[in-house]
């Protein structure tokens, strides 16, 4: 990074805010997505909106692409840096600035930890649903850029849902605000849903106001476990047709079920085939009898045993079988290559056996868990990029399971985003036209490109 436009951006905040040296910039040079890397030119930790609009008006006046980061745990390279650009890391932009129990929102700064969301959320009997698999480290502002799922996603949906404003510093500096605390609210476009999921490329987001619900009453946690992934999926299937919206469904099969079992010493059955991870919460005459209908449902499609619960703590500890299933898998090869892609539900069933098929075909090492409720699968590559052999082999495999999903009726992306890792596959899902009006869009907020370039689409 040339020494003039340091010194520019010393004048805008403070040299101690500025990282320079290599040995402080490599942290920065990657984030949660595997085998993907690039030097920035310097890292700055701006405290503000206005500091932000003055790094992207030097920015700008110079053509110098700006990648903006949270914690860093994306897993589609939307956070990997450009060759000598500015990263704009905001996790000093960490206060929660509001709680409102009477309107049911909160105010936050887009660095607050995901997790600390919902816990300010409880002190008041509320409830942040939203729960990335990385809710512990994760930033909301990364959140609401990546569109974020999680556990909780099929009855709860996802980050879109519960963003009602947010303040953003457009690519020329200038800083709006759009949306407000009206639950009703139909006034000229819907800016906020443009920026959601954008990935920091239309613009940064700095604050976001969010809507929060009642915290549900009871909740009940049941561990069914199966001969075969089939027989989950088709539970699953007939969850739902039977009308049934859990809190959470998701599913681990014996790869991740061992795996997760050295790491985490859980007590899970390592001689089945697959187990899934069933939740409801809400009332509790309607946990009771929804857990009641999903045990018989689940017997009545194969599971070998459905336990129940006892407490809340069995029922976390249940849970984080599935909350470290990437942690564990991590754990056996060197590279971790977590995929991400969904189908209609009724295509579940098709789509695990495709993916054990090509697994099979390729000889490779994939740990399959996700979101089942939703359809929402994690392919998971257990490799080593090392291995130039194997990697066109992966690479080879993915290809065909994003066909496949494509195919379907799925989407190459339900909660990851597309960042480097998925942009080849986007004009595969996108009809010519569609693709064309995204690129409109990005040309027209940033005519300069200097918002993450090369993300989403070159």
């Amino acid at each position: 990074m040339q020494a003039d436009i340091l010194q520019e951006l010393e004048q805008a905040l403070a040299p101690d805010r500025i990282l320079t040296q290599k040995e402080d910039l490599l942290p920065y040079s990657f984030d949660g997505t595997a085998a993907m890397k690039s030097m920035p030119g310097c890292v700055v930790f701006p405290e503000s909106a206005g500091e932000i609009s003055a790094c992207l008006k030097i920015a700008g006046a110079r053509k110098i692409p700006v990648v903006t980061r949270g914690s860093g745990t994306g897993l589609s390279g939307g956070s990997v840096p450009v060759e000598d650009c500015i990263v704009l890391c905001l996790v000093r932009m960490d206060q929660i600035e509001e709680v409102d129990p009477r309107n049911l929102t909160l105010l936050a700064q887009t660095g607050v930890i995901t997790k600390a969301i919902d816990d300010a959320a409880a002190e008041h009997g509320l409830f942040y649903p939203p729960d990335p698999g990385s809710m512990k480290i994760s930033t909301i502002g990364g959140n609401v850029a990546e569109n974020s799922g999680g556990l909780r996603g099929l009855k709860y949906g996802v980050t879109r849902d519960y963003v009602m404003g947010m303040e953003v510093v457009l690519a020329d500096g200038e800083i709006a605000w759009f949306g407000n605390k009206c639950v009703k609210d139909v006034a000229g476009y819907s800016m906020r849903d443009l920026f959601i999921g954008s990935e920091g490329t239309l613009g940064i987001i700095t604050k976001v106001l969010l809507k929060l619900l009642p915290r549900p009453q009871a909740r009940r946690t049941m561990l069914a476990t199966y001969d075969s992934m089939e027989d989950a999926a088709r539970t699953v299937s007939a969850i739902i047709a039977a009308q049934i919206i859990p809190c959470s469904l998701e599913f681990l099969d014996q790869v991740t079920i061992r795996c997760v079992e050295d790491y985490a010493k859980i007590g899970l059955p390592t001689e089945v085939a697959a187990l899934l991870l069933m939740e409801t919460d809400g009332h509790p005459h309607v946990v009771a009898e929804e857990a009641l209908q999903m045990a018989e449902i689940a017997g009545e499609h194969g599971a070998v045993d459905v336990h129940t619960a006892r407490d809340e703590a069995e029922a976390t500890r249940l849970a984080s079988a599935r909350r470290t299933a990437f942690s564990a898998l991590a754990r056996v090869k060197p590279t971790t290559i977590l995929e991400d892609v969904t189908v209609p539900r009724d295509k579940l069933t098709e789509m695990v056996h495709f993916i054990n098929e090509v697994a099979g075909r390729y000889s490779l090492h994939i740990g399959t868990f996700g979101h089942m409720g939703d359809g929402n699968l994690h392919p998971t590559f257990l490799t080593d990029e090392r291995d130039r052999d194997e990697m066109e082999k992966v690479e080879k495999a993915l290809d065909e399971i994003v066909a496949r999903t494509i195919e379907v009726g799925g989407t190459i992306t339900g909660e990851h985003g597309v960042g480097l890792a998925k942009k080849k596959y986007l004009a595969h899902q996108f009809s010519d036209p569609s693709l064309a009006l995204l690129k409109k869009l990005k040309q027209t907020l940033d005519p300069a490109n200097i918002l993450n370039p090369g993300k989403i689409f070159d």
